[in-house]
């Protein structure tokens, strides 16, 4: 995944939104025409031109959320980064070969693989500063323990009586 490109993990139960072929975008990549993309710029240009970025989540702190979108923007601008072509296309039904041509990643799949990516993402790193960098991974490396030591309703439900 690109330098930037990383969302802020958030609470381990966010991630069961991003499922392929529903609402919540689970692929890297931004289109003029298709609304489910991960980033939105519609081709109508002007005044009234906008871009909708639907990669954090509701539980996500919205100040850090920023602060991080905002750096790797910037970091973007001064590296001189050249955007991927859009994608017009519906990506749910591309095959994984199609996915690869038009450079299509998937956004991790838990908190434990954001996690990981986090810890790769020296941008994000300072823009957070190493303070609450630091804090922020401690915090939400005990939260994916917790919440995979979890036992669920439907855990039970499913393979209690199973096995």
């Amino acid at each position: 995944m690109p330098a930037g490109s990383v969302p802020l993990p958030i609470a381990g139960e966010s991630y069961k939104r991003l499922v392929p072929g529903y609402e919540a975008p689970v692929n890297v990549a931004w289109s003029m025409r298709k609304p489910l993309a991960l980033v939105r710029i519609p081709e109508r240009r002007g005044q009234g031109t906008r871009c909708e970025l639907r990669l954090p989540d509701p539980s996500c702190n919205p100040y850090l959320a920023l602060a991080v979108q905002l750096a790797a923007g910037l970091d973007g601008v001064t590296k001189g980064a050249v955007p991927p072509d859009p994608v017009n296309k519906n990506i749910f039904t591309m095959s994984f070969r199609e996915r690869r041509k038009y450079r299509i990643d998937e956004l991790p799949r838990d908190l434990h693989e954001a996690l990981d990516c986090l810890e790769a993402d020296e941008v994000i790193r300072d823009a957070l500063g190493d303070h609450i960098y630091r804090r922020f991974v401690e915090a939400k490396r005990q939260e994916w323990q917790d919440y995979s030591a979890m036992v669920t309703p439907w855990e039970v439900d499913s393979y209690l009586g199973k096995y």
